[in-house]
């Protein structure tokens, strides 16, 4: 009754608005009975300021007079427990996000109004109060400046004792729904945008500033939990846990974002807290244990995920100063693997090694005191100092020679720069180059695999990817790939089908490849446009090669010559033995496996039944009858499949079990000739694919010379 009857009235009348003050004024306790009612004068004293707020100043100096905030706060000490908080905080957000009046707004702020009523002992029991709690907290955040935020703090001589606002919202920072998350994210960085010395003296200041170790170790708990996912070994089928991937790197990516976004606030005492919390909490930790080789003892990350964090960090994070103490966590550790490497070549080559520590004290000045270029001072160099200690004590080398700055515009010293810069090169180079020796160990172990036929044709194919991939931003690059190849490998573990040899072998071919490029980018400065290959020459006047060509270019149906061909017979599923010759037979890179039936009215000539491919075949001699000859087939195809070697790794084909053919020969001596002469063409194709990759697999660049 009543609803309709302001109805019928001027709604927007100071008069109005007077009656209904004085209504909410006269409520002493809010229970069950008059809970609506209550509800009703709150909406309707929140659409009045709102009106006023932009058509009728006389209002809001109503408000004003008859301290209408203040009744906010009495109706929440007298309504404990009847359920008015929610819409009485839902009421206030709607009012203060449709404030634009400047001075509306600083009256708001002002007399304690707004810090009563964030600080009031509310029972977050799991109901809905947190959401309307935290979009009050917001509203208010979106309309504060540098102007009225001292209205929101407590000062006591020059330093914030109190900031509400923000240390209540931190209860809510890990909340387990993300709306509210988001919302919390939202509030604190419109709040580190607007904050002047004092509140950045008091978020820095512990204990409120446990909140970015906080940050740290929760983004620490989404690593364990993606490595732990990782390295899972239940039932799940492989789509499954790659899904599982995504998404859990996903909230790691987002806890980036976030620390992206305060950096980028730009403010330096901000600046330094979240970077020191992120490179102690997080990024030394994992970067120690993974350079340092540990054994995994449950309590460090995996050296894959390690490296896809530290390649997260950089990609979204980035910065001087992230980028610049990851590179000097990398230099120390390998300075500890390799300084007694120097120190014990000293004698051999004439220099001393103390040149070479020098510069690295310019690396390490350069780490930790180098300025961002927005003028932020080092954030980081006690704790790179630490290591450089423990380093230099494990080193056995005088501390005096450690705390040398290198003078750089001094003459005499740029000398012991050239010598410490060889050093560096000579070890590096060293390195490089035992991690390019085994990938090349790898990809000539794939010529005595199944699919060595392929490795040419592939390595022009991945050549031209893998360039384009070198070429393009970082920015651009998902390093969840590493992650995929985990699962990719996991997969293949056991696995000797055709399908899987095959992703073993492209993917040596893309470690290689990776390796050549960047060897000659490195020391050379370019990339490789095509891979090196030697070239066959066709062999016209040779009648032995001219026939192999013609056989090796039979297809299915085709006549061929029985000359070289080996009687036997074959099963085909259950069929009767079918008497047919074998002829294996190699040209150049080509090799085939023919079954071919006796031409009906050519004695010499055969009609081709079935073709294989040489290589994979595994000719193997039966133990318990001599006379047969199994072969394995390759069933699967490249040609007729999409690999998904670029993103998706574990896309397979449906049928994974390679074919076996059976031979009868009429004795054992037959048998082992054939086998003989299948294995003595596979090495005639071999041989031809190993003269075809020599140049590439043998080129130095030039570099032993130099």
């Amino acid at each position: 009754m009543l609803r309709s009857f302001w109805r019928s009235v001027d709604r927007f009348s100071v008069q109005h608005f007077k009656h209904v003050i004085s209504e909410l004024q006269q409520i002493k306790v809010v229970h069950k009975h008059n809970r609506e009612f209550v509800m009703d004068l709150l909406q309707s004293i929140v659409e009045i300021v709102t009106y006023g707020d932009r058509q009728d100043p006389l209002i809001f100096e109503c408000f004003m007079e008859h301290q209408v905030m203040a009744e906010f706060i009495c109706i929440l000490k007298i309504s404990e427990y009847s359920k008015i908080e929610g819409p009485l905080l839902q009421y206030l957000s709607i009012m203060i996000q449709n404030m634009d009046s400047e001075h509306s707004i600083y009256y708001c702020f002002s007399n304690n109004y707004i810090n009563s009523i964030i600080s009031h002992p509310y029972k977050f029991d799991g109901g809905d109060l947190a959401p309307y709690y935290v979009s009050f907290l917001r509203a208010i955040s979106s309309k504060i400046n540098k102007d009225t935020l001292c209205l929101l703090v407590k000062v006591r001589g020059d330093a914030v004792v109190s900031f509400p606002l923000y240390t209540e919202a931190l209860r809510f920072a890990h909340h387990e729904e993300k709306m509210i998350q988001t919302a919390i994210r939202a509030l604190i960085l419109n709040i580190y945008n607007v904050s002047d010395d004092m509140v950045y003296q008091f978020i820095s200041t512990p204990p409120v500033s446990e909140y970015f170790s906080d940050l740290v170790h929760r983004l620490r708990d989404l690593c364990f939990h993606l490595d732990a996912f990782l390295y899972d070994k239940g039932k799940m089928d492989t789509e499954k846990r790659r899904n599982g991937l995504i998404l859990q790197s996903d909230k790691i990516v987002d806890e980036l974002y976030f620390f992206k976004d305060i950096l980028s606030v730009g403010k330096l005492h901000l600046s330094r807290l979240v970077t020191e919390n992120l490179l102690n909490g997080l990024v030394f930790p994992v970067l120690f244990s993974l350079l340092a080789s540990k054994d995994n003892n449950g309590s460090d990350l995996s050296a894959i995920t390690s490296l896809y964090i530290v390649s997260r960090l950089l990609q979204v994070v980035g910065g001087r100063n992230i980028i610049n103490n990851v590179a000097g966590v990398i230099l120390y550790q390998f300075l500890k693997i390799n300084v007694r490497v120097l120190s014990e070549g000293n004698a051999s080559d004439g220099h001393d090694v103390k040149p070479f520590l020098k510069c690295l004290n310019e690396v390490e000045r350069i780490i930790c005191y180098a300025p961002e270029s927005n003028g932020a001072e080092n954030i980081n160099g006690n704790y790179l100092g630490a290591q450089w200690e423990d380093f230099m004590s494990g080193s056995n080398i005088s501390n005096s020679n450690s705390k040398a700055i290198w003078d750089w515009g001094c003459d005499g010293q740029n000398y012991d720069h050239i010598v410490a810069l060889k050093h560096i090169k000579r070890i590096g180079f060293r390195i490089y180059m035992t991690s390019y020796d085994q990938s090349r160990v790898r990809i000539l172990k794939e010529l005595h695999g199944i699919w060595f036929d392929h490795i040419p044709d592939t390595l022009r194919i991945e050549w031209a990817s893998c360039k384009r991939v070198l070429e393009q931003s970082s920015q651009y690059k998902d390093p969840l790939f590493m992650l995929e190849l985990v699962l990719h490998q996991q997969s293949m573990n056991g696995e000797t089908s055709s399908y899987f040899a095959w992703q073993r072998m492209v993917d040596t071919i893309k470690a290689f490849i990776l390796h050549f490029q960047l060897k000659t980018f490195i020391f050379k400065g370019v990339l490789v446009e095509k891979p090196f290959f030697n070239t066959i020459a066709s062999s016209t006047n040779d009648s032995g090669a001219s026939r192999a060509s013609d056989v090796s270019s039979a297809n299915f149906g085709s006549n061929v010559s029985l000359v070289s061909g080996m009687p036997c017979g074959i099963a085909f599923s259950n069929s009767e033995i079918r008497d047919i010759y074998v002829i294996p037979v190699a040209c150049g890179m080509i090799g085939k496996l023919l079954l071919a039936e006796k031409h009906p009215f050519r004695s010499r000539q055969g009609i081709v039944i079935a073709i294989a491919p040489l290589a994979g075949l595994r000719p193997k001699i039966d133990e318990d009858h001599p006379s047969w000859l199994h072969l394995r087939i390759r069933e699967f195809d490249p040609q007729f499949y999409t690999i998904k070697t670029r993103g998706n790794h574990l896309s397979m084909p449906d049928h994974l079990t390679d074919g076996r053919w059976t031979l009868g020969f009429p004795d054992a001596r037959a048998c082992e000739e054939a086998r003989l002469a299948i294995l003595n063409e596979i090495t005639k194709q071999r041989s031809a694919v190993e003269y075809v990759l020599a140049p590439l697999l043998h080129n130095d660049l030039g570099l032993a010379e130099s």
